[in-house]
């Protein structure tokens, strides 16, 4: 049976003022918040940690307006699921950097690449309704358009179960979108590579099915089977058939944003807090990235998937179907969302990442446990991680903790030979700069405009790791000296002498 309902949908409960961000209650007929969920928003406010603990060191906690202002990251917005309902949500911060307009729980976000799990719904909806199959070749069902074949394609073919999958062979990872002003491609532009899209073609480079590559290209394609399907627009079927009936009230896959809509929305900042040129992209490829929503739109979605999962009654997709979406097609990927974990750990998840924007969804099918954290800064990534370590630790996530780590001690002064300016090859023939700091017995760096400052921890005498737990590497000349770092097996960073 579904939870008790009110409208909208979720009881949206609150908080007291917390620093100088506005919390703005939920509408449900001015339902007031429990001490008991007063104290664990509070938690979850105060207790922002890194992904990775270090044994042997104090625990670091901070509060989220700390983080916020460290990572340059003007709005937020959060949604928390509990037992299989939203039991808080919340906005914090403001639209734009330097003005006043605060974030609300009815503030829109670009939803970036979680635009393809809820896009994958409607597809599994026309599954449940006999007018798609997941393993017939997507060609039977494209009309205005067909997946070229070539040698890759003579024995296996492109399905709905592996565009979903991220499994297709098809290529282009992601989009960069347009701006407002910018002469917006067709459809037929963009899976044909043909300007103005700024896209390469959208083509088959490896057997389908073979292996799991991640694939806004395949998305691309899977929308426009859904308009052949259906005859309608994407956003419209997207309505009718998933934002209507999931109760996503603030949600749509309109591109570019309705002028209408467009006070509603918040703007993008770069690493430093500074608003994006032309304050947010367009995104035709609406099934990959087009999605504008807010985490509470998102979390009902999520609830309408976990019901469906569970055997409970649900308005979205059938239980068969919805055990399908969240089974394992090719690691990571079930048919829309990523997945992680067994039993009650079980979650399906997905993140979105554009420049000025970051988000995230998880939530655990089982146990009824979640949230949603949507941010208009280049800095969210990391925000949203620490957010999430808090929400697991206050909520009990199964499975979801701080991974502990054993660092070296390394003497100061040796420390004081990696410290440094180091140079990177960087965009457009440019050069990225990374700085190497220390403080006493400890080892900072900071890559300004990409990364803020963090400490780096040693595991050897050249050999460091970041929260996030990605390498950095020292490389030594014959005579010792240190010359070059390299970040994350990517990256190769000379030492500026």
């Amino acid at each position: 049976m579904k939870q008790p309902q009110c409208v909208p949908r979720f009881p949206v409960l609150g908080v007291p003022p917390l620093l100088t961000f506005v919390f703005v209650l939920g509408a449900c007929g001015g339902t007031s918040e429990p001490g008991a969920e007063n104290a664990k928003v509070e938690e979850v406010l105060r207790g922002l940690r890194p992904a990775m603990a270090i044994v042997g060191r104090p625990p670091l906690r901070w509060t989220l307006a700390e983080r916020m202002d460290a990572l340059h990251v003007p709005g937020v917005s959060i949604a928390v699921l509990d037992s299989g309902r939203i039991v808080w949500a919340r906005g914090f911060g403001v639209k734009e950097a330097g003005r006043s307009d605060s974030v609300t729980t009815e503030t829109l976000f670009q939803a970036q690449s979680i635009s393809k799990p809820v896009a994958a719904t409607a597809m599994l909806r026309l599954v449940d309704e006999g007018r798609v199959t997941l393993d017939a070749n997507v060609n039977d069902y494209l009309r205005s358009w067909k997946v070229p074949d070539n040698r890759f394609t003579l024995g296996e073919k492109v399905t709905l179960r592996r565009l979903a999958s991220h499994s297709a062979g098809l290529t282009v990872g992601g989009f960069l979108g347009y701006l407002v002003d910018d002469s917006v491609p067709t459809m037929r532009q963009i899976l044909d590579g043909v300007r103005p899209a700024n896209n390469p073609p959208i083509r088959v480079d490896t057997i389908p099915g073979t292996l799991s590559r991640y694939s806004g290209g395949g998305l691309t394609v899977l929308q426009q089977l859904l308009i052949d399907v259906t005859n309608e627009s994407f956003p419209n079927l997207m309505r009718r058939l998933v934002l209507a009936p999931a109760r996503m009230t603030r949600s749509g896959y309109e591109q570019p944003l309705p002028e209408s809509r467009r006070r509603d929305a918040v703007s993008g900042h770069d690493p430093n807090g500074v608003v994006i040129k032309g304050k947010w992209p367009v995104h035709p490829e609406m099934a990959a990235a087009g999605l504008w929503t807010t985490p509470t739109d998102l979390a009902r979605w999520a609830i309408e998937i976990s019901d469906s999962w569970a055997g409970r009654e649900g308005t979205l997709i059938s239980t068969e179907t919805a055990r399908q979406m969240l089974t394992m097609q090719k690691p990571p990927f079930g048919l829309g969302p990523q997945l992680s974990g067994t039993g009650d750990a079980l979650r399906f998840m997905h993140s979105g990442s554009i420049q000025g924007f970051k988000a995230e969804l998880v939530m655990f099918a089982a146990a009824g446990k979640g949230a949603v954290v949507m941010t208009n800064g280049d800095g969210g990534a990391d925000l949203i991680d620490e957010v999430f370590q808090s929400i697991a630790s206050a909520y009990q996530w199964p499975g979801y903790r701080q991974t502990e780590r054993v660092i070296a001690t390394i003497e100061p002064a040796v420390l004081e030979g990696l410290v440094g300016v180091y140079s990177a090859p960087g965009p457009a023939g440019g050069h990225v700069t990374i700085e190497v700091s220390r403080e006493n017995d400890r080892l900072f760096f900071v890559v300004p405009g990409f990364l803020p400052k963090g400490e780096i921890y040693p595991l050897s005498t050249d050999s460091f790791f970041t929260a996030k737990g990605s390498s950095v590497v020292f490389t030594r000349d014959q005579l010792g000296r240190v010359v070059k770092l390299n970040l994350g097996g990517q990256v190769e960073a000379t030492k500026r002498q």
